[in-house]
């Protein structure tokens, strides 16, 4: 089907970072012509000047999560974990995981994110992956490995080493590649506390066999570090590396309190970051060396982490905060409004090997991208006013109009088009009663 959007202001994000006044056509999954087109089309789209970006990119997402939105708030990371998140991920059964699955995609679309990368939790796993699935979203997505049965992670949680890699290869090799490419799956040992030292070697050597990428946090909060010191005798960084995990397949969730030598095994290795600033503001993990990070070499890219983290799922939020957090303490020059769009672009497409079709508005390029209305008043007067200022500090959530991904549209005029809503709310409520009944948290 060829989709023909008209009289558009268009943020290509190409190597010119050309801003073009004029229209995109869509042919299929790609991108085949961007200017002044006067080709037929099956849909024309008028557009009336409304801006057409790519689709942002959110590189650390805990689909499995989005049910238990504001069930953990005010807590520290490791008592968010152990009194909240890990009680409730483990009450997860089929339905609820899928439900979780679609609520997330569902705000994701809603907000003009197209692509993702994402940690599920220990079972049920598939049942996400069929969510993404039917849904048209984009994602590297992987099953949560726990196999260091500690007495903070419960029963429900707890597997063998054996298990969790098998089902993890299992999963990979039914899986990935599936919905034209759209689904792609990676490996996603939770944290280093949570994972013995022969399942992440395993990790290591199993991904490095498959080209695949692995998935983990790191270094988001002290207490974290303290305990992978005391039982690992090193730091988080220096752990990873010495495993053989570190290098441009890995991506790190956080990397938030790190050490000279971490720093610089980081950007020597390419090891890809996923900066989400509100997660870390509302656990009170801290705020991210980002801008020293970046002006060393290393690659960035942001997200929202899971919803009970930050409680939304709004890549134009993380946008926001990615450049006001690091003002008080670095000026105001630093992180700027163009600087942090690519980050949630074509930093998210570099992050996950994507670069060639992802994260610009180009000819030959996935046909993934979002229109954003600048008519509210909280974006006006639109004259005069720099593009990437607009997108950063005056949009939100809200002003996304429509978004495609592999030039499917999957929402227009703020109504999801493969999703049934009212069904999905019904649904999902259920399932978070069910889930909290199965806890012992109602």
């Amino acid at each position: 089907m060829r989709i023909l959007f008209k009289n558009a202001t268009i943020v290509t994000m190409n190597t010119g970072r050309e801003i073009v006044q004029g229209d995109l056509l869509v042919d299929g999954s790609e991108i085949t012509a961007v200017g002044v087109i006067e080709q037929p089309a099956d849909q024309v789209i008028e557009l009336n000047g409304d801006l057409i970006i790519p689709g942002l990119i959110q590189t650390h997402i805990h689909l499995c999560q989005t049910l238990f939105r504001g069930q953990a708030d005010d807590l520290e990371l490791l008592d968010w974990l152990k009194l909240r998140i890990w009680p409730l991920e483990g009450g997860h059964d089929q339905e609820s995981l899928y439900d979780s699955a679609l609520l997330g995609i569902g705000e994701l679309f809603l907000g003009g994110t197209t692509t993702i990368v994402d940690m599920e939790t220990v079972h049920h796993t598939e049942h996400a992956f069929e969510a993404i699935l039917l849904s048209g979203l984009r994602a590297l997505s992987g099953k949560v490995m726990m196999d260091d049965c500690n007495g903070d992670i419960p029963p429900s949680l707890q597997e063998k080493t054996e298990d969790s890699l098998q089902e993890s290869v299992d999963l990979f090799e039914k899986y990935h590649g599936k919905g034209n490419g759209r689904l792609e799956v990676a490996f996603t040992p939770r944290f280093v506390i949570s994972c013995t030292d022969s399942l992440l070697k395993e990790v290591s050597k199993i991904a490095r066999e498959k080209n695949a990428f692995v998935h983990t946090h790191a270094s988001e909060n002290r207490s974290e570090i303290q305990l992978v010191e005391s039982t690992r005798g090193m730091r988080n960084i220096i752990y990873l590396d010495k495993v053989g995990l570190t290098g441009p397949k890995l991506i790190l969730a956080h990397c938030i309190w790190l050490d000279e030598a971490e720093k610089e095994i980081l950007v020597r290795t390419k090891t890809r970051i996923s900066h989400c600033p509100s997660s870390n503001l509302k656990l009170a993990s801290g705020i991210a060396p980002i801008p020293e990070l970046m002006r060393r070499g290393a690659e960035v890219s942001l997200s929202a982490d899971g919803a009970p983290c930050g409680n939304n799922l709004d890549g134009f939020r993380e946008m926001r905060h990615a450049a006001l957090i690091q003002k008080p303490l670095h000026g105001p020059t630093v992180m700027p409004a163009r600087e942090v769009f690519e980050l949630a672009t074509l930093g998210g497409a570099r992050a996950i090997g994507h670069e060639h079709d992802l994260g610009s508005l180009e000819v030959g390029k996935k046909a993934d991208l979002a229109v954003v209305s600048l008519q509210g008043l909280h974006t006006w007067p639109i004259e005069h006013v720099d593009v990437y200022s607009q997108l950063v500090y005056q949009a939100v959530s809200s002003d996304v109009r429509l978004t495609m991904v592999d030039g499917q549209i999957v929402m227009k005029d703020r109504r999801l088009l493969t999703i049934d809503v009212p069904k999905l709310k019904d649904s999902s409520t259920r399932s978070l009663n069910r889930v909290m009944q199965r806890v012992g948290l109602v």
